[in-house]
């Protein structure tokens, strides 16, 4: 339907019963803000508080009804062109994910940005390897989007999540342990594990045996302790 003829029926609607009059009704429905013709500001204001991305329906907006629209959803920064750094960083403080939508981002945004979900790093190009850090110290997930990581890097992901060493090739025994000591079951990630690899991960959690293929004597032994029948 037609914005006109949209309008044309809550004109007529509100010719009956003037509580439905859009200027009113924006503050159930705010996407109805785009039926209005030069709304002010107080209305603007209250569209994008109720619902961020309504922002797409008013044009020119002022940075303050800009902050109202990213403080409610980060994401609507998709619809505001030019948004200043203030601006930026209100965003990706409300949704980290917000960056993905940021030209060229500062390192304080991209900072902000994992320390809120460490796997936006995603839609960072070139991190440093202290942004690696502070992404997979929120998320050790978040290795999975990062290019040949550092072996500090992968402890710090496997330390945060020990089940994100199934993003890791080929990691060293002290992170293969990182990751056991951290989550008993991640050992079923990793290939041929050494003795003393599967007796931290069983020391962990007794069951993980189920995921160690022919597990030596002592193995088992520490598992039968643990209350594993084997």
């Amino acid at each position: 339907m037609e914005k006109s003829t949209l309008k044309n029926i809550f004109d007529k609607i509100a010719s009956v019963n003037p509580k439905y009059r859009l200027e009113d009704v924006v503050f159930m429905a705010p996407q109805l803000i785009q039926l209005i013709d030069n709304p002010s500001e107080e209305l603007q204001l209250a569209a994008v508080k109720k619902h961020g991305k309504s922002i797409k329906y008013i044009q020119n907006p002022s940075e303050e009804v800009q902050l109202a629209a990213v403080n409610q959803n980060g994401l609507t920064i998709y619809f505001i062109q030019n948004p200043s750094e203030k601006l930026q960083l209100a965003a990706v403080n409300n949704n980290g994910w917000a960056i993905q939508f940021i030209e060229n981002p500062s390192e304080e945004l991209q900072i902000a940005a994992v320390k809120k979900d460490g796997r936006t790093i995603k839609y960072i190009q070139n991190p440093s390897e202290e942004l690696q850090i502070a992404a997979v110290n929120n998320n050790g997930y978040a290795i999975q989007f990062i290019k040949n990581p550092s072996e500090q890097v992968q402890l710090a992901a496997v330390k945060q999540n020990g089940w994100a060493i199934d993003y890791i090739q080929n990691p060293s025994e002290e992170v293969q342990l990182a990751a056991v000591n951290n989550n008993g079951y991640a050992i079923q990630f990793i290939k041929n594990p050494s003795e003393q690899v599967q007796l931290a991960a069983v020391n962990k959690y007794a069951s993980s045996i189920q995921y160690i293929q022919n597990p030596s004597e002592e193995v088992k032994n520490l598992a039968r302790d643990k209350g594993v029948n084997i």
